[in-house]
C-alpha cells in the first residue's frame, strides 16, 4: 500500500476520508465509523484504518463537523471572584480542574469568559458567549445578582451554575446546610458550649451556612450571643484577624471560633498567637473548604472538606447533557456532600455551663 506524500511544495495536502478509504480499500462510511470509534465494525478494521489515517496525516475537519452538528465543541466558564484571587483560589482551582478534565474527555474545550472591566458599549456576557459560539456556559463564580448574569441565564444558552439557584436552571450545590450542621455538631461533641462564627460576605452560600449554624445551635441547646457572630469577607486574612481580636476582647470569649474558609482561618491563627494563646490548648478553631495547605500547618486545621472533584465533574457532565440531549435532560439541582476533617485544631473540653 502506497500512501500519498503529506507535503508538497505548496504546503500541506488536505487528507480526506475518501483518500483513506482508497488507501485501505474500504468505503468512506467504514472510515467514518472507524474514526468516530463506532462499534459496528471489526476491531482489526478499525485499528488498521486509524493507523493509516495517522500515517497519512489526517486531521478531522473541525469546521465541517461544526456545520454538521451545529456545535463548536467549546464551552464557556464564567469565573470572576470578588477578591481577584483567580485560579490561586484553592477551592475553585480544584473544582475547575475537575470540570476541565470532564469536558475534555468528551472532546470539548473550555474557554474562560472574558470578565475584565469592559468599556461603555462593549458586548454583554450573553453577546460575548454567542459571538464565541459557546455550546454552553458553566457559571462557577460571579455576582449572580447582576443584570448581565440574569440576561445570560435567560438567553437560551445551556447553563449550569455552581452553588447558586436560579429558576429553571440546572445547578450543582455543595451541601452547605448539612456541612455547617456537621461541623458545629462535631465541635459541640468535643465539649464546646461557647462557639463563635465569623461568616463570609453576603451570598446564597453565606445565608445557607449562617442559617444552618443558628438552627443547629438551637437543636443542640447552645446559646449564641450576638457578639459571637462576626463578618469578614472570604479569603480575607486581615478581616479574619480583626474579627478574631474582637472575639478575644469579649468579657467571656468563645472557646471555639469557626471561620468562613480555611484561608481566612490563617488570619485567626495570627491573632490568637499574637495574644500569646495556643491552639487548641487555649482556644479552638475550625475552617471550611478543606484546602490542601491547611493540612500542612501546625496544628492541622479542623475543617469541613468539600468534594471539589465531584462538584466539578457534575457541573461538566450536566452541562454536556444539556448540550447533547436538551430534550431529555432534567432541569434539576444536584447536591454534593462534604465531610468533617478532624485535624488537630479543636480540643476536647469540659464545660460546666452552656453560657
Amino acid at each position: 500500500m502506497v500512501l500519498p506524500e503529506p507535503m508538497t511544495e505548496e504546503g500541506w495536502i488536505m487528507v480526506s476520508m475518501k483518500d483513506i478509504s482508497v488507501a485501505c480499500g474500504v468505503s468512506v462510511a467504514t472510515v467514518s465509523k472507524a474514526l468516530n470509534d463506532q462499534n459496528d465494525i471489526g476491531k482489526e478494521t478499525k485499528r488498521r484504518i486509524c493507523q493509516v489515517a495517522e500515517e497519512m496525516g489526517y486531521f478531522p475537519n473541525t469546521a465541517a463537523k461544526m456545520l454538521k452538528t451545529n456545535r463548536s465543541y467549546n464551552v464557556g466558564v464564567l469565573f470572576n471572584h470578588e477578591d481577584y484571587s483567580g485560579l490561586t483560589h484553592d477551592y475553585y482551582a480544584f473544582v475547575l480542574d475537575s470540570l476541565k478534565r470532564t469536558v475534555e474527555e468528551k472532546g470539548y474545550d473550555i474557554t474562560f469568559v472574558n470578565t475584565s472591566k469592559r468599556r461603555a458599549g462593549a458586548t454583554s456576557y450573553l453577546e460575548h458567549c454567542r459571538s464565541r459560539g459557546f455550546d454552553g456556559v458553566a457559571i462557577v463564580c460571579t455576582d449572580f445578582y447582576s443584570p448581565e448574569i440574569l440576561q445570560l441565564v435567560r438567553g437560551g444558552i445551556p447553563i449550569v451554575t455552581l452553588d447558586h439557584l436560579f429558576n429553571n436552571v440546572c445547578a450543582v450545590m455543595s451541601n452547605n446546610v448539612q456541612g455547617m450542621q456537621d461541623l458545629l455538631t462535631y465541635v459541640y461533641k468535643k465539649g464546646h458550649q461557647r462557639v463563635a462564627y465569623i461568616h463570609g460576605a453576603d451570598s446564597s452560600v453565606t445565608q445557607s451556612r449562617l442559617s444552618s449554624f443558628y438552627r443547629t445551635a438551637a437543636m443542640l441547646g447552645l446559646t449564641i450571643p450576638d457578639e459571637y457572630i462576626q463578618m469578614s469577607p472570604y479569603r480575607d486574612t486581615k478581616g479574619a484577624y480583626e474579627a478574631t481580636m474582637k472575639l478575644l476582647d469579649l468579657e467571656k470569649p468563645p472557646t471555639c471560633i469557626l471561620y468562613p474558609d480555611d484561608f481566612s482561618a490563617f488570619g485567626g491563627f495570627n491573632a490568637i498567637q499574637e495574644r500569646g494563646l495556643r491552639i487548641p490548648d487555649d482556644i479552638s478553631v475550625a475552617g471550611y473548604d478543606g484546602i490542601r495547605i491547611a493540612r500542612h500547618i501546625e496544628p492541622t486545621l479542623t475543617t469541613l472538606r468539600q468534594d471539589t472533584e465531584e462538584l466539578g465533574r457534575l457541573v461538566g457532565e450536566k452541562l454536556l447533557s444539556l448540550i447533547e440531549h436538551p430534550k431529555t435532560t432534567l432541569v434539576e439541582t444536584l447536591v454534593v456532600e462534604g465531610h468533617v476533617f478532624e485535624g488537630k485544631s479543636v480540643a476536647s473540653v469540659r464545660s460546666t455551663s452552656k453560657t
